[in-house]
């Protein structure tokens, strides 16, 4: 059996992704992890490489010709400048080329040519700066597959988080929840842990907006008028869920092995708890898309950017999870 061939997009020629890249190379072993194809520019690759002495060999590949034997495949979607460019310091021209990283590794994965996609860091500033309205990642990506529906996930070994509302004003957090978007949410993560994660009857636990869950009223409504509505129709669905609990207690249980994730109402809610665990190996899952997407779990890093002091680390965690969601996809699917 094969292994998987997984994209990997370069994100910003600027920042750390070649070096993760470079970096994650070098750290794992060809013959039992995840066939590596680089998207992006192999100029800015060699430099990179050349200047922190990390020693991959790297060579250019066509989609549907063999893979090089020895050496790192890159497909050459850009060509900048590279004795030119400034680490840490993004352009118009290296948005661009970030961007066409992106839309190549969708055609690639939607074509069967790639297995998965997982992608290193962006610049969103860069990204709209270069004429792409997308606020992210994550609606790039929905736009590009015309999926309506999408959702984050962070994953990692002892903790799964997925996020209801994401980027928005704290303030704004509760005008946005809706029993129908929870709701919706308790569901996308059973069926991504059902069909990414192999667990055939998961556990989900459900966090409060509020101090102590609200308190029976005292500190909020919302649970009892937004949240526990959704939790109570998810159960009736047939999904294993319970809450809403307080957010200073569910994520240690969870943690400790007692849910298999935790459906939160905000961005930091999640994150910080998840970060604290998994600050290097974490992995942004994109869930709701028809092909396989994961990322690292950190930004462009520019303060750092072609110093040598990357970590791979949450880019070896999203390869291997992106090849695994993959296989589990393939199983599942396959079921009589």
């Amino acid at each position: 059996m094969r292994m998987s061939i997984v994209g990997i997009t370069m994100g910003c020629p600027a920042g750390i992704g070649p070096e993760i890249i470079l970096r994650h190379a070098l750290r794992t072993d060809s013959s039992t992890s995840p066939t590596p194809v680089i998207l992006g520019d192999l100029g800015v690759l060699a430099r990179c490489a050349a200047e922190l002495s990390l020693d991959v060999a790297l060579s250019p590949w066509l989609p549907g010709t063999p893979l090089p034997v020895g050496a790192l495949p890159v497909i050459e979607l850009s060509r900048l400048p590279a004795r030119d460019l400034r680490w840490g310091t993004p352009t118009i021209a290296t948005a661009t080329a970030m961007a066409g990283y992106i839309e190549e590794g969708v055609r690639l994965t939607r074509a069967g040519i790639l297995d998965a996609i997982a992608t290193c860091p962006i610049s969103k500033a860069a990204l709209q700066a270069a004429g792409y309205s997308y606020p992210g990642h994550t609606e790039m990506l929905a736009a590009l597959t015309g999926t309506p529906e999408v959702a984050m996930m962070l994953a990692g070994t002892r903790l799964r988080v997925t996020l209801v509302t994401i980027h928005c004003p704290l303030g704004e957090v509760p005008a946005r929840l809706t029993t129908a978007a929870v709701l919706r949410l308790i569901r996308m993560t059973q069926g991504s842990l059902r069909r990414d994660f192999a667990l055939p009857q998961p556990r989900i636990a459900v966090a409060g907006l509020n101090p102590h869950a609200g308190e029976n009223g005292l500190f909020g409504d919302e649970e009892g008028t937004i949240i526990q509505p959704a939790v109570q129709q998810a159960r009736l669905d047939g999904i294993r869920v319970e809450g809403p609990f307080p957010p200073d207690t569910v994520f240690f249980k969870a943690a400790s092995g007692l849910y298999d994730a935790v459906v939160c109402m905000y961005h930091d809610q999640g994150l910080i708890p998840f970060k604290l665990l998994h600050f290097s190996d974490g992995v942004n899952v994109t869930l709701g898309l028809p092909l396989v997407r994961t990322s690292v779990d950190h930004g462009t890093a520019y303060d750092i950017a072609g110093r040598g002091v990357a970590d791979a680390s949450s880019l070896t965690a999203a390869v291997d999870l992106a090849a695994a969601i993959s296989a589990n996809r393939t199983r599942f699917d396959q079921r009589p």
